[in-house]
């Protein structure tokens, strides 16, 4: 009743004409930027949801921008006297300012992404702010940041103008709080109407259709929340340990940078994107299904160098000091007498691999400041093509006079935002411009890794050489809805190719996995004639049950985790959209989600999984 009673004769005796005009004239705007920068991230994703789906989607920006102006109104209505209002027209410019930043960021992180803005991945970003404006301004048309100029010019002195112009000079409001509580219980009650999602279309979830500034401060709140660390982090896995010996070959680690397993002519004979790769494949142990634990470029090289599933959480903890309990293949072999060294194509700011690199055990490092880079392209905003690494490799391989090394080559080509070289020129792969510039991308990396075999033959090295060469996470283009890795459990975000390729030790072969990267570590410790112990990957040279367990987790917090068991997989994304269940043998795409016809089992598979991921404490979240 209070309400209705403090609205009652309209806003006009609360509210100065002036006043009126002067926040309708930012209110109004800002209104109906936000429903266009939804709509057209609603029109954006595949298979948009009819009229009634899209005005749901709409909702919590509507009831967003009608709370953020009841409460202006409400501010504006309560305070009398020339210094307040300065004070309080100064928070109100500074705050729409920053609900305007806001909404431009995220609509522009979920048009590369596919997911929401939250702060946990503000906070992540912040510290290498660079990267990130890279990856939000890239494609910006001119004529938007002429807009956008304009835009923050209006924002600072449109209304004034506009009120000054059409305000009558002596009408004068304010000072009458029982309507400014009036406007504030509007606020309140829009402010809880935009946080309740309603029935959302199919393949939305809650934190997407959120409005953005609400979804940020929610997640504020989490984060200053006490938390448990998962028992999955809490875990030690003892790390691998080798016994015996007694080959003494090269060891070649080829990490090929957001490479999916669909992307490339093994795993698709029809695309033929790396011609070479499937040339290799033929002679080579090829695995049909391999996985990557967390899609996420460092959580893939932990794995595939140490053999254990990666710390899961979003912090790169597996950098810092001492972030790492269990010694990296370069650090075992190093102490059998090999020398080691670790090569990336990009800056050594990007996933601070120049300490990463450390803790997994390589003596020597280098990076593009270590590179001559004249002669090659930029390959996105923190590297440079990948055969920039094949002379200082080189170099430093001439430098050993004979003793076996352990060498890894990161190469950064096909990450975002997919700038495929002109060396080799490029080829129309799909009509959908992005997923072709990542296609060339991948086919870029197959001629790297035709010209790294070719420089191991003319050196002499290549019958004395182990090649693995795999994938850390793939890609997603939409398929799902979502774009990027680091948030896709799917199978194009986190099965990838994995070859291990040795000369006079294996033959041409295909098994059928599972397999997960940790795999590596032991396989290659086997191939080199020791007894592997310790970690949680298997030899692939030995038979793989068909139904293991295999376990996986999105990167950024709560957002998703899965389970793989057989041709069963189960995604569970923490009551954001409903759980999924795929049947793989018959639905390889993962388009028919059986979750509905199966309650039983998905309850099973939900607290198995979260079981693992927290231990006893799953128990409350299953």
């Amino acid at each position: 009743m209070r309400v209705f009673a403090g609205l009652r004769g309209g806003v006009s005796p609360a509210l100065a004409e002036r006043d009126r005009i002067y926040l309708a004239g930012l209110l109004f705007p800002l209104g109906v930027y936000g429903l266009v920068l939804r709509l057209s991230n609603v029109l954006f994703r595949r298979g948009a949801p009819g009229l009634g789906g899209v005005l749901m989607l709409l909702r919590s920006e509507l009831f967003f921008s009608l709370a953020h102006a009841a409460f202006w109104a409400g501010a504006f209505a309560a305070v009398r006297g020339r210094f307040l209002r300065w004070v309080v027209g100064g928070l109100f410019h500074v705050v729409t300012g920053l609900v305007v930043v806001l909404k431009t960021v995220a609509h522009r992180y979920f048009r590369e992404t596919g997911t929401a803005l939250d702060c946990h991945v503000i906070a992540l970003w912040l510290p290498r702010l660079g990267q990130l404006r890279s990856m939000l301004t890239r494609g910006v048309p001119p004529l938007a940041w002429a807009l956008l100029a304009a835009a923050c010019l209006y924002t600072v002195a449109g209304p004034r103008l506009l009120a000054r112009r059409f305000g009558r000079v002596r009408d004068r409001g304010g000072g009458d709080l029982r309507r400014a509580r009036a406007f504030w219980d509007v606020a309140f009650g829009c402010g809880v109407l935009a946080l309740w999602p309603g029935h959302l279309p199919a393949g939305w979830g809650r934190s997407s259709a959120r409005d953005p500034v609400l979804h940020v401060a929610l997640t504020a709140l989490e984060r200053l929340a006490p938390r448990r660390e998962p028992e999955a982090v809490r875990r030690r896995p003892a790390g691998v340990r080798l016994r015996g010996g007694s080959r003494r070959r090269n060891l070649v680690l080829v990490h090929l940078e957001s490479t999916r397993a669909s992307s490339v002519t093994p795993y698709s004979p029809g695309l033929r994107s790396t011609p070479f790769l499937a040339e290799l494949a033929e002679s080579s142990l090829l695995v049909e299904r391999a996985y990557s634990a967390v899609p996420h470029t460092s959580k893939a090289a932990v794995s595939a160098n140490c053999g254990i599933f990666p710390p899961p959480l979003q912090e790169p903890v597996e950098a810092a000091p001492g972030g790492l309990e269990v010694r990296g293949i370069a650090a075992l072999l190093g102490e059998e007498g090999y020398r080691t060294a670790f090569f990336q194509s990009s800056t050594r700011e990007f996933e601070d691999f120049e300490n990463l690199a450390g803790n997994l055990g390589y003596e020597d490092y280098y990076s593009i400041e270590d590179m001559e880079t004249g002669g090659f392209e930029r390959a996105n905003y923190f590297g440079y093509e990948d055969e920039v690494m094949l002379a200082p490799a080189e170099g430093w391989i001439g430098e050993g006079a004979g003793e076996p090394f352990v060498i890894t080559y990161l190469t950064g080509v096909a990450h975002h935002d997919y700038r495929p070289p002109a060396r080799y020129g490029i080829v129309r792969f799909s009509e959908d411009e992005l997923l072709n510039r990542y296609l060339n991308c991948v086919r870029y990396q197959d001629f790297f890794v035709r010209r790294l075999v070719e420089q191991y033959r003319r050196l002499g090295l290549y019958e004395e050489t182990i090649f693995v060469i795999y994938g850390d996470h793939g890609e997603g283009f939409g398929e799902h809805g979502r774009y990027g890795h680091e948030d896709v459990p799917y199978e194009e975000g986190i099965r990838v190719p994995l070859i291990f390729h040795a000369p006079g030790l294996l033959g041409g072969g295909r098994i059928e996995g599972p397999a997960s990267l940790a795999d590596i570590l032991p396989t290659v410790a086997e191939l080199l004639g020791y007894e592997p112990e310790g970690g949680e990957g298997r030899s692939l040279l030995r038979p793989v049950p068909p139904d293991r367990p295999l376990m996986f987790s999105c990167f950024n917090r709560d957002r998703c985790l899965a389970s793989l068991r057989g041709d069963e997989k189960y995604i569970y994304h923490y009551g954001d959209r409903p759980d999924e269940l795929f049947d793989l043998s018959l639905d390889p795409a993962e388009r028919r989600n059986l979750a509905r016809k199966l309650p039983r089992r998905v309850r099973q598979r939900r607290g198995e999984l979260l079981s693992w991921y927290y231990g006893r404490d799953g128990e409350r979240w299953a």
